[in-house]
């Protein structure tokens, strides 16, 4: 019986999707809770990761995946908290732009400082998402807000997102050998 090659390359985005919206869930179980009701966690590496190994549109597709499950009542976001109350929350502008984020450092450009510029241009609108929502949920003004809930996150994004893109080069390989064989 032959395979055809699209159907075989469907599936394996199929379950890339899957997976890769598992590892987000997982990723933002990794949390260290901080008065601002916006915890530190490990979303940022998760999405930058997956999105670096599948690209744009799995990488958005995944995380759009993600979102929805959490806001349907799956325990995926921080905390193993899950509903439309946590998107409508103060951390709810994060998880909408880890969508945004994604598609951004899913983008393969010819060199990887190339990406890794994407993939930091895809969190400041994850930022500016976030610090938005938390702006006008929490009564508080643009530049508080960046204080409270993106400064103190600044430097473990951005390293997280370095690492992610480093970490999806072998990763990649790994996966074009295992789909071509």
């Amino acid at each position: 019986m032959e395979t055809n090659k699209k159907t075989t390359i469907k599936t394996v985005q199929i379950v890339m999707c899957a997976l890769f919206a598992a590892i987000i869930a997982v990723s933002a179980q990794v949390t260290l809770p901080l008065p601002t009701q916006v915890p530190i966690t490990l979303h940022t590496f998760g999405v930058a990761l997956c999105a670096a190994v599948g690209g744009s549109l799995t990488g958005t597709v995944s995380t759009a995946v993600y979102v929805l499950l959490g806001a349907v009542g799956v325990p995926v976001f921080a905390s193993m908290r899950g509903g439309f109350d946590v998107l409508l929350g103060p951390t709810g502008g994060f998880l909408f732009g880890f969508i945004v984020m994604a598609f951004f450092c899913g983008i393969k450009a010819k060199h990887l400082w190339s990406r890794t510029g994407f993939s930091l241009i895809g969190l400041v609108v994850c930022y500016l998402c976030g610090a938005v929502q938390y702006a006008l949920l929490m009564q508080k003004d643009m530049i508080t807000s960046i204080t409270l809930v993106v400064l103190p996150f600044m430097l473990k994004d951005v390293l997280s997102i370095i690492a992610a893109q480093y970490m999806a080069i072998p990763i990649r390989k790994a996966l074009a050998n295992l789909i071509h064989e």
